[in-house]
C-alpha cells in the first residue's frame, strides 16, 4: 500500500479521508499543522502529500516552499472554492496539482492515482531521451539542460518529457494536461499554464532566448535551439 500524508487541522476530514483512503488501497498519516507536516513530509516515507492552505504554526504556502527547497514529493494542495490567487502561487511554489475545497472524495482519489501513475510510469521507464542541449532521464527522473541540471517538479518533468518528444510540434493545452497529469482539462483551468510557465523560466538561457514558445489559441510548442535563438 502506498503511503500518504495529509496535512490539514481539519481533525474530522483527516479521519474521515483515511477510512475511505484504506479502502482505496493507501494508508493516510495526518498532521494536524504545518510544523510537524512539514517535518513528516520531509522524512521520505510518503508518496505523496496532500496539502491545506490554511493551517495553525505555518501555512501551507510556507510549508510548500520549505519543502521544494528539500524534497520533490508530489503535493495536491486543497484550497478555498474560487481561490485562484492561491492555486496559482501554489503551482508556482511546486505543487502539482489543486483541489478546492469542499471536493468529492472520489475526485481527490482520482486526482491522487492521476498524479502517481505518472510518478511510477517515468519511474519504470528506463530511456534516455536527448534533444540538442535538453537531456533527459526517465529512470532516474534527472533532467539537464545545457549541462546543468534542472530543478523539476513531477509534473514540470512530466511536461518536459511530453515537450522533448514531440518538439517542433505544437501541443494543445488539453494534451498536455492528459500526457503530464493523467486528467482532462477542466473550465478556466490554469494548471498546465502555470506549470508551463515555471518550465519556461528554467528553460531559459543567459541571452533570454525561451524554449517554449505560446501558440496563441492552440497550445504549447518546445522550438529548437537554433529556431528559438533566430525568432
Amino acid at each position: 500500500m502506498s503511503k500518504l500524508l495529509i496535512i490539514d487541522d481539519d481533525r474530522a476530514l483527516a479521519g474521515l479521508l483515511a477510512e475511505r483512503m484504506l479502502a482505496e488501497g493507501f494508508i493516510l498519516d495526518a498532521a494536524l499543522d504545518g510544523k510537524k507536516g512539514l517535518e513528516l513530509a520531509n522524512s521520505g516515507s510518503y508518496a505523496l502529500v496532500i496539502l491545506d492552505i490554511m493551517m495553525p504554526r505555518m501555512g501551507g504556502m510556507e510549508v510548500l516552499k520549505s519543502l521544494r527547497t528539500k524534497s520533490a514529493v508530489p503535493v495536491l494542495m486543497l484550497t478555498a472554492k474560487g481561490d485562484d490567487i492561491d492555486r496559482i502561487l501554489g503551482l508556482e511554489l511546486g505543487a502539482d496539482d489543486y483541489l478546492p475545497k469542499p471536493f468529492n472524495p472520489r475526485e481527490l482519489i482520482a486526482r491522487i492515482r492521476a498524479i502517481l501513475r505518472r510518478v511510477e510510469e517515468r519511474g519504470g521507464a528506463p530511456n534516455r531521451i536527448e534533444a540538442e542541449d535538453i537531456t533527459i532521464d526517465t529512470q532516474q527522473r534527472e533532467a539537464h539542460f545545457q549541462g546543468k541540471q534542472l530543478q523539476l517538479t513531477t509534473v514540470e518533468f512530466a511536461l518536459l518529457e511530453v515537450l522533448v518528444r514531440h518538439m517542433g510540434r505544437v501541443l494543445s493545452r488539453d494534451f498536455l494536461t492528459d500526457a503530464a497529469m493523467g486528467r482532462s482539462l477542466g473550465f478556466a483551468d490554469r494548471t498546465v499554464d502555470v506549470h508551463i510557465s515555471n518550465l519556461r523560466k528554467k528553460l531559459s538561457t543567459n541571452r533570454g532566448v525561451e524554449r517554449i514558445k505560446t501558440v496563441r489559441g492552440t497550445g504549447y510548442l518546445l522550438t529548437p535551439r537554433q529556431s528559438a535563438e533566430n525568432l
